[in-house]
């Protein structure tokens, strides 16, 4: 966007108003999520429906006057064959959304040989967390039920497939839990991680697929393991309740957010905090990537922070300057 050009609005979906099941839902907005690929939008709008949108959206959706230069081309393609809108009745209010990432060959073959019916080149699955503790799993495609999940004693807050196509699941819970779910496996429930005193709000795993982060209704976070489902560390920094968390793409750099208005950003590793960021005005602040830093150097830390752990890094023979970059200790 130039400088002084007033921001435009892309597009806007309002929600229906279907029969009212409780006091509570009614024309709301309270997930939603794309697909890995950007062809698919979850909707939930409160009121135990789920709408799932093939992206990008049709013509009827877009203001008037607005001409997306960046859609003609996928216009293009869309013939008979598109993909149609789809309702998910789930039955209970839907607080978490997930899609899985495009699973592996192996994966797929497993998937197809547990569930025949679900052709093999549409294994794209959206995982809806209910009030009542359930997990409903859809296959995208179809809109078909593929399993239903239960285990949970309280509402499922958030959802998280591992991004490598595994189809290992994990839920985070108001019964301050978390659950570990393999889909290859008719959703068997394949751990329980206890620990937290507080409603669990988020759950985030690394890139790399080695760690999970959870934030509960605490000042700490909790650093699990994904290959022995055990705590590796609490990251204590923040003066209220952790609300959200997310990892870098190369998993070097993990980032929390509090309701005492502070993002800090860690090393997983170590747990260091690196560095602090203040937002107490209530503002919603967007972020430029340093400018004085090349695309090259990025580039080259990315790849490399992406198989190699911050001791890893430490222990290489490489000057001391060197190693504080490919840490993020400078930037």
């Amino acid at each position: 966007m130039e400088a002084g050009e007033e921001p435009l609005l892309l597009a806007e979906l309002k929600p229906g108003r279907p029969h009212q099941f409780d006091w509570k839902s009614s024309c709301e907005t309270w997930s939603v999520a794309f697909s890995p690929d950007g062809s698919w939008f979850a909707w939930s709008q409160g009121h135990c429906i789920v709408k799932l949108i093939p992206w990008p959206l049709e013509e009827q959706f877009i203001p008037k006057g607005f001409e997306a230069k960046s859609r003609s081309s996928k216009n293009e393609t869309k013939g008979r064959g598109s993909p149609k809108e789809k309702t998910l009745d789930c039955g209970q209010i839907v607080w978490g959304l997930a899609f899985s990432p495009w699973p592996s060959p192996p994966s797929r073959k497993l998937w197809a040989r547990h569930h025949p019916q679900v052709p093999d080149v549409s294994c794209l699955v959206l995982a809806t967390g209910l009030n009542d503790g359930q997990i409903k799993i859809w296959e995208v495609q179809t809109g078909l039920l593929l399993l239903n999940l239960s285990g949970h004693q309280d509402v499922v807050r958030d959802l998280s497939f591992t991004p490598s196509g595994s189809l290992i699941l994990v839920s985070a819970s108001r019964d301050k839990t978390l659950r570990i779910w393999d889909l290859n496996k008719h959703g068997k429930q394949i751990q329980v991680l206890s620990g937290h005193l507080q409603w669990v709000y988020c759950c985030s795993i690394s890139p790399d697929c080695s760690m999970l982060c959870s934030a509960a209704g605490e000042k700490s976070v909790f650093l699990w393991s994904m290959r022995s489902y055990t705590l590796i560390r609490k990251l204590e920094g923040h003066q209220s309740s952790v609300v959200s968390c997310d990892f870098s793409p190369d998993s070097a750099l993990l980032v929390t957010a509090s309701y005492d208005t502070n993002v800090i950003m860690w090393d997983p590793y170590t747990g260091e905090r690196l560095r602090s960021l203040q937002t107490r005005d209530g503002h919603v602040q967007f972020w430029t990537a340093p400018r004085v830093l090349s695309s090259l150097k990025h580039l080259c830390r990315k790849a490399l922070r992406s198989f190699l752990t911050t001791y890893q890094v430490l222990a290489l023979p490489i000057p001391k300057k060197m190693k504080e970059f490919l840490t993020y200790r400078t930037f």
